[in-house]
């Protein structure tokens, strides 16, 4: 016959467990001094030089600015190359269509 009830031995070795969990998380040493789950990044790569202006561009938003004139939102898209940049007026609720009527 086996016997199915938790032994106290298991039930000690669990509350063991979660205390020590409960002490890791609070532990700011604890917290800094894990050890990476994750694999370490290889070298560094360049990212490739483009060849004319306006083929690579990166876009973001500014949000959350004061509404004026009805926008609160500056979009920033600048020329990777010639890091020439555009400021445009919009509003946080552009949508992916208007965003491309923007660009």
């Amino acid at each position: 016959m086996e016997d199915n009830r938790v032994s106290d031995k298991e039930l000690l070795m669990a509350r063991v467990i979660k205390d020590v969990e409960k002490y890791v998380d609070g532990c700011d040493m604890c917290q800094r001094m894990k050890n990476r789950t994750e694999a370490l990044a290889g070298k560094l790569m360049m990212n490739e030089i483009p060849e004319r202006t306006w083929t690579h561009l990166t876009v973001d938003f500014i949000m959350k600015l004061p509404l004026v004139a009805g926008k609160n939102a500056i979009l920033v898209v600048c020329n990777r190359l010639s890091k020439i940049t555009h400021f445009v007026a919009t509003t946080e609720e552009t949508t992916a269509e208007g965003l491309a009527r923007l660009v």
